[in-house]
């Protein structure tokens, strides 16, 4: 392991967490406020004893209620979770929701019925808000990458560095060693002396998704750095790389232009040297 790579690897920051990372309270309100209407009409089956009854009331004034009854265990309707049914078959959730005899069975047996009757929530709205800043955590893995992005903009913007972000290869014609595949840039910078095509990303954990990054970034660069007036830079950190070392430092000794979070000034600095170009 080289001595620079060492230095490297101990830079990795152990979090680039805003607090505004943890939960995204506006797609929650979103979530919700879609189907708010049908949860306060299902508010109806709190305290009720007779459970039977009030699903064929409700089920007679409006079928549709019953569409949001996945949420209230946590499934997303778009993951179209299956379960065994009581004949042995395996079926999708939703097909509990169509009479009031499934509907029953599907309340009885996923224990809402005694939330229910024992009022262990009050209000359906309230109670699915809850459920939705539960499952937002599992959003929070994308929101690092957007921090990421955030935080490499605030250093260029800090320096006044003109940039543009989400650019798609094909606005560079004269690469053609990418192929056909169409790759989008999180950032272009252009200096007088070349364009640097800049990808960025953060890891708190690990997993096999590092492995194919490494791998991916290693294929990529040489591709672009072929050309003099190109040059692929990638800009990622997260305690996440030590449990992918190995490709990390293999892409380390292929990759010139690799930074962290605690390098990216070498970076701005090189750049400014060259003179950046204006948009």
């Amino acid at each position: 392991m080289s001595e620079q790579f060492k230095i490297f690897l101990s830079q990795l920051s152990e979090t680039n967490a805003t607090l505004d990372y943890f939960t995204d309270f506006t797609k929650i309100r979103a979530n919700v406020n879609k189907i708010s209407i049908k949860l306060n009409q299902l508010n109806y089956l709190i305290g009720k004893e007779n459970l039977e009854e009030a699903i064929d009331e409700l089920f007679n004034e409006n079928p549709k209620v019953f569409e949001v009854l996945d949420i209230l265990i946590a499934v997303r309707k778009n993951k179209r979770a299956k379960t065994f049914n009581n004949n042995g078959e395996i079926v999708l959730l939703d097909t509990y929701f169509h009479t009031p005899k499934t509907i029953l069975e599907y309340i009885e047996e996923t224990g809402l019925s005694e939330v229910f009757r024992n009022k262990n929530v009050t209000n359906l709205v309230d109670y699915v808000f809850g459920i939705e800043v539960g499952l937002d955590t599992n959003a929070r893995k994308n929101r690092g990458g957007d921090n990421m992005s955030k935080a490499v903009s605030l250093f260029f913007d800090n320096a006044n560095i003109a940039y543009k972000k989400e650019v798609s290869n094909t606005v560079f014609p004269d690469i053609i060693s990418l192929g056909a595949d169409v790759k989008r840039f999180d950032f272009v910078i252009k200096t007088k002396k070349k364009t640097y095509l800049i990808e960025t990303n953060y890891y708190n954990g690990g997993g096999s998704k590092l492995n194919e990054t490494a791998r991916s970034y290693s294929d990529v660069a040489p591709k672009i750095n072929q050309y003099k007036n190109y040059e692929f830079v990638w800009i990622t950190d997260g305690q996440g790389w030590h449990s992918a070392k190995n490709k990390l430092q293999e892409a380390f000794s292929i990759i010139p232009s690799m930074y962290n979070l605690a390098t990216i000034e070498l970076f701005i600095a090189k750049i400014e040297l060259e003179g950046i170009i204006k948009y």
